[in-house]
């Protein structure tokens, strides 16, 4: 009976050896050494954007431009908006909110707590827009998977468009404009439907602004 224990235990130490080296050392180093390819590199940084010489926010990560200027009043506030994310500090989930963490809110579509949530935050930001609960876009108001969308609607920066002008001192149609030239278009034409990169967006009003940006999360 020892004897075989004794065989068991190696042939055990054995496996875990193997599976150590390889599961702990090869193949995280086979997936950092794909990451390092020509054209793979960026996407694996998180697609670092820069303004002025320094790093603002991550490209495919939902990072707001915070005005320090706008204190807590949100009409003071010259940027476009994120959708919402459970990590957020607002009790509607509205942002901006912790980049450190992501995640869903796990509340089902036809929860009670959920709908409520989602009148909270149409409210919100229809009184932040100063627009009827109704123009606002179902984007909005509901939170991506992760919490971490770095796109909008483009129906969600039209709404926004006035605050921003009204804000910044723009004229409306130059920020609309704006909307309209980062609008992209549907993931190889006919997957999804048209986003706008929030990041992009508010940099270029930031470059149009004497406002200084200031990264913060979203």
């Amino acid at each position: 009976m020892s004897i075989t224990l004794l065989r068991q235990t190696m042939a055990a130490l054995r496996l875990l050896l193997v599976m150590t080296v390889l599961t702990g050392i090869m193949y995280p180093l086979a997936v950092y050494s794909v990451s390092r390819l020509p054209g793979l590199s960026s996407s694996a940084e998180g697609s670092v954007v820069y303004h002025d010489g320094r790093a603002v926010g991550l490209e495919n990560l939902g990072l707001d431009l915070v005005d320090p200027a706008a204190g807590d009043d949100p009409t003071a506030d010259r940027y476009f908006h994120h959708r919402p994310s459970a990590a957020a500090s607002a009790a509607e989930g509205l942002g901006p909110g912790d980049p450190y963490a992501s995640g869903g809110s796990n509340l089902a579509g036809d929860s009670p707590a959920s709908t409520e949530l989602v009148h909270a935050r149409a409210a919100a930001i229809a009184a932040r827009e100063g627009v009827p609960v109704e123009s606002v876009p179902p984007d909005a108001v509901t939170a991506s998977a992760s919490g971490l969308d770095p796109d909008i609607s483009p129906a969600y920066a039209e709404l926004q468009a006035a605050r921003v002008a009204r804000v910044t001192g723009l004229p409306e149609q130059r920020v609309r404009d704006l909307v309209a030239e980062h609008t992209q278009g549907r993931e190889l034409g006919f997957l999804g439907g048209q986003t706008v990169n929030v990041l992009a967006l508010n940099l270029a009003i930031a470059g149009l602004t004497s406002g200084e940006p200031a990264h913060g999360p979203g």
